[in-house]
């Protein structure tokens, strides 16, 4: 058994990536904590209330970060998610309570209390996670990992979705991810890189509708205005699978490739929230390099296997595309 603690700024992706670990029988969710980022701290901490509630998680729900580590406030992208984060369906009020902590505070003390057992899940800027090493540095060694959806380094043609070179959860508080990726402590990123090479089709999200139940029926409808934003903005049929991309790969690598080498983030400047990974060390090479840990970034993925292992807690058999 898996134990996920799920970082999410809920979130279409992020609301399927959640019901995946919740039907999931080999995972449990220990922990989800909120974060600003595909809407404001409010409209995301109601959310992931809201889907914990509807999908039967019984786990501590803790509002974390509403502006980046630098004071940035955020603008939300309702043109993508919907004004209300979850594709514009409608859902009653959560009836849930947050748990009393900060965010970075419960991460701090699940950690603590399951060392080297608990799987940090990350699909949103990562300022929770800063805070929590910034506080609290020796939960490093105590994490079995770190899974992030973010970044985007060149491969294929993935460069950014938020600016020419930067993806959106890293934009959002570049800082915070620099410091995450630079901590001593395993780190995987699934980046822009292979959860653009993958897309769930309408004929794909239309077999979950139909043979899924009441999850099914979820996925379809929380995905209709995102499909919509697909269309316009990317050109494509169907939605890239971004956070159901880093849940399955927390559970199951096999769809993926990885380079292993350290990374690091820039700050600032035209290039700013750019994931970098370093090739292979160079004499002389920039002191900024010194004693980082090397970290796995995906680099290619198998589109069908990935698909299936999606789809595999909602469907029997698993569907095609």
């Amino acid at each position: 058994m898996e134990s996920i603690l799920f970082d999410t700024d809920p979130g279409v992706d992020d609301a399927l990536a959640l019901i995946y670990l919740a039907r999931h029988p080999d995972v449990k969710v220990v922990g989800i904590t909120t974060v600003c980022g595909n809407a404001t701290i409010d409209v995301t901490t109601r959310n992931a209330l809201h889907l914990a509630e509807r999908f039967g998680i019984d786990a501590p729900v803790a509002r974390g970060a509403g502006a980046s580590l630098d004071g940035e406030e955020l603008i939300a992208p309702d043109f993508i998610h919907g004004t209300n984060g979850l594709g514009d369906i409608p859902f009653p009020e959560p009836t849930r309570t947050l748990d009393a902590r900060p965010a970075h505070q419960l991460i701090i003390d699940l950690v603590r209390a399951h060392p080297g057992e608990i799987t940090i899940l990350a699909v949103a800027r990562l300022t929770n996670l800063a805070r929590a090493i910034m506080d609290d540095p020796g939960i490093i060694p105590l994490v079995k990992s770190v899974v992030i959806m973010g970044g985007a380094f060149g491969i294929g043609g993935h460069y950014g979705n938020a600016s020419p070179v930067a993806e959106a959860n890293i934009l959002g508080d570049p800082r915070a991810a620099d410091m995450v990726c630079a901590a001593a402590w395993p780190v995987t990123l699934i980046g822009l890189d292979v959860t653009e090479a993958v897309i769930m089709t309408p004929e794909y999200l239309a077999n979950l509708r139909d043979h899924g139940g009441a999850d099914g029926q979820f996925i379809w409808d929380v995905t209709r205005v995102y499909e919509v934003f697909h269309k316009n903005q990317d050109r494509i049929s169907g939605i890239f699978v971004h956070d159901q991309a880093a849940a399955v790969c927390a559970l199951d690598e096999s769809a993926f490739t990885f380079s292993t080498n350290p990374v690091r983030v820039v700050t600032g400047g035209i290039a700013n929230g750019m994931t970098l990974q370093r090739g292979p060390a160079l004499q002389g090479e920039p002191a900024a390099w010194d004693g980082i840990r090397a970290q796995r970034v995906a680099i290619a993925v198998n589109e069908q296997r990935l698909l299936d292992q999606y789809a595999a807690p909602f469907l029997t058999p698993v569907p095609t595309t």
